[in-house]
């Protein structure tokens, strides 16, 4: 195990709806680290052929670190990790969590916070909350969910936001009107937005339809990468060469290997694993990089992007 992972032992289980479970996680050994809203840890699981790290926010209250929460929900298309903890996992059972990391924290100075969340998106608002209550700050939750899948916490955020909350349950034909949530806001509104590509494409497209600057959207989502064509990654400084499989992405070939890149999210959004491209042609699947970024060639986000051909040259 190593220096920048924490040992911890799963404390409780619970089915918070029909497709996902959360998990309280317990210290072995000392305390767990205090966290912020927002922030997420990485699971450190084994697979089959490879390690894998998935993403889970954390979904406690910060000002009572002593046991993390997270919500996993099971995947129709799991690559290893949401069947894992859902099949695997039991109570009593010893993980590996990395410590804390924010990529997602609210902005305090803000006048009023929008949260909107999709299905298992809730989680990251489930810390927001408790301090938003703190402060107390102006804000509403607008929760989309099919019932019969997700629609984790309802009867909780119902008693602790009364009419702040705005339920639409797809399974009843309920439908967000995006525009008019979005048009109804005040100044000083930050927009927070977490779940599927759809919706946060739907969020900010709408939003800009509408005149609001980037710089009040804020949105997180840890989606697997997606699969692809198998290539070959040559490594200038070690002299090695890595083969990168269709169903895995560069970062975990790259690990497997021995290979440590620094990373946050494994969703190419924090630009912690940014890596240098000496030769080869990209495939850029990451909402970090800048448009000439992208167009020069010269960098990739190993968590979600690939190679756009047979091969890459990196400077690792």
């Amino acid at each position: 195990m190593s220096i920048d992972s924490i040992p911890v032992r799963v404390m409780a289980i619970e089915q918070v709806a029909p497709m996902i479970r959360e998990f309280k996680l317990e210290a072995i050994e000392g305390r767990l680290p205090a966290f912020s809203p927002g922030s997420h840890v990485q699971v450190i699981m084994p697979g089959a052929s490879r390690e894998i790290r998935n993403a889970y926010s954390l979904c406690g209250d910060p000002a009572t670190p002593r046991r993390y929460s997270i919500a996993v929900r099971l995947q129709d298309a799991s690559r290893g990790g949401s069947s894992f903890m859902h099949g695997q996992v039991n109570v009593g059972d010893q993980l590996a969590i990395t410590p804390p990391a924010n990529l997602f924290a609210p902005v305090m100075t803000a006048r009023k916070h929008l949260l909107i969340a999709g299905g298992v998106g809730i989680t990251p608002f489930m810390s927001y909350i408790p301090e938003l209550k703190r402060k107390g700050a102006d804000f509403e939750l607008h929760y989309l969910y099919r019932s019969s899948q997700t629609g984790a916490y309802l009867d909780q955020l119902q008693q602790q936001l009364g009419s702040a909350l705005h339920r639409y349950d797809s399974v009843q034909g309920n439908k967000c009107d995006l525009t008019a949530v979005l048009s109804g806001q005040g100044p000083g509104t930050h927009v927070y937005i977490c779940g599927p590509e759809s919706l946060i494409d739907g969020v900010r497209s709408t939003a800009a339809a509408l005149g609001w600057p980037d710089s009040l959207i804020h949105f997180e989502a840890f989606a697997a990468p997606e699969p692809g064509e198998p290539f070959k990654a040559q490594l200038t400084h070690s002299g090695k060469t890595v083969d990168v499989a269709a169903d895995e992405s560069l970062l975990e070939a790259l690990e497997r290997e021995g290979v440590k890149v620094p990373n946050l999210c494994r969703a190419g959004v924090c630009g912690q694993c940014r890596t240098a491209v000496l030769e080869g042609d990209v495939e850029h699947r990451d909402d970090f990089l800048s448009n000439d970024e992208r167009s020069s060639g010269s960098c990739i986000m190993p968590c979600v992007s690939r190679a756009a051909g047979k091969h890459l040259t990196l400077d690792l």
